[in-house]
């Protein structure tokens, strides 16, 4: 029971983090009234720098948003790619919380690794006749035209029309926001860690509060919240339990200590999942020190979250290739770093 608890409490605050982060980027991307989609499409090496950025960014929008534009024939097979080699879906927002030093760290190699990448599947892209569409005819990404969070007028409105959406992810907010403040979610003492937490649970409150009702519902709510919240915290408490569990009651580091190489290519293997969570085992056991570096940064090449799920209803040719292009990039990768003993 106390390892069931301590782990459910880690699980809650992690997820916590991750909503508040998923949420923000939505809300900046709605705000600037998606700016950085107007300018995509540009020479090679634009496409594979911004696929690239677009990708890094914690969470699965940067990679919905490189599908729309593969789609629509605006970059190139090795950009979008790229985009997939960059990206580590919401597995990134967890492992901001776990080790934010290691992360950035992570997600700047990433972001090299699928700018270079993206040159050489291109040129093996021409040799496989590959091509993205040039002619696909889609709905644009809906985005407010407005948004007026400074209303006070419209602030008073809300709460005093509050709908059941708004009045459960205040509820939800206040609730974790008095947690941390306790104590009785996350750090014990102040720190930055606290700090910040409190930090962004204030913001989320604030943007829950002034978001006019139609973003909430659809933004927040339905996209969010309903379909991402669930996943992410029955993957975290998993992940986190079976880690834990293996660390009491088994010798799990003396097993992994003499077969990392055997965890390295199953970090591969298992990337190739379209999902985000599988990913959140070898994340745990990097924080927990088990797998070296080398394991963890093959799995983020390799798996992209949520990321390719909109490819495959348009070309599962094309999203098998990314994946086999992704596998061989990341284990290649992976074992020339293993080999130096990282």
């Amino acid at each position: 029971m106390e390892i069931f608890m301590h782990n459910l409490e880690h699980a809650v605050m992690i997820t916590v983090f991750v909503f508040i982060m998923m949420m923000f980027v939505d809300y900046v991307e709605v705000l600037t009234k998606g700016q950085l989609s107007r300018i995509i499409k540009g020479g090679r090496l634009r496409q594979y720098v911004t696929a690239s950025f677009l990708g890094v960014l914690p969470g699965c929008l940067g990679s919905f948003m490189n599908v729309s534009f593969y789609v629509r024939g605006l970059i190139s097979f090795g950009a979008i790619t790229a985009g997939m080699i960059a990206t580590s879906g919401d597995e990134a927002f967890v492992m901001l919380a776990l080790f934010p030093k290691q992360a950035i760290m992570l997600f700047a190699i990433l972001f090299v690794v699928a700018v270079v990448s993206a040159y050489f599947v291109d040129k093996a892209a021409l040799f496989l006749k590959i091509k993205p569409c040039e002619s696909c005819r889609f709905d644009p990404v809906h985005l407010e035209e407005e948004c007026r969070c400074l209303s006070f007028k419209e602030i008073v409105e809300h709460l005093r029309r509050i709908s059941l959406p708004r009045f459960l992810l205040l509820l939800t907010l206040i609730g974790a926001l008095y947690g941390f403040l306790a104590g009785k979610i996350g750090p014990d003492e102040w720190g930055w860690e606290k700090i910040t937490f409190i930090g962004l649970l204030s913001l989320a409150v604030y943007i829950v509060i002034t978001v006019p009702e139609h973003y909430l519902e659809e933004h927040i709510w339905r996209h969010i919240a309903k379909q991402h919240l669930g996943k992410i915290f029955l993957w975290t408490f998993g992940a986190l339990l079976i880690v834990h569990t293996g660390l009491e009651f088994w010798d799990l580091e003396g097993i992994l200590e003499n077969q990392k190489f055997i965890v390295l290519i199953l970090s591969g293997l298992i990337g190739l999942i379209p999902e985000s969570g599988p990913h959140l085992i070898f994340v745990m056991l990097f924080a927990k020190g088990l797998v070296p570096f080398s394991v963890l940064l093959t799995s983020s090449i390799v798996q992209d979250g949520h990321g390719i799920l909109p490819l495959l209803s348009y070309s599962v040719k094309d999203s098998v290739l990314i994946k086999m292009f992704n596998l061989c990039i990341g284990l290649g990768l992976g074992i020339i770093l293993f080999s130096f003993g990282l």
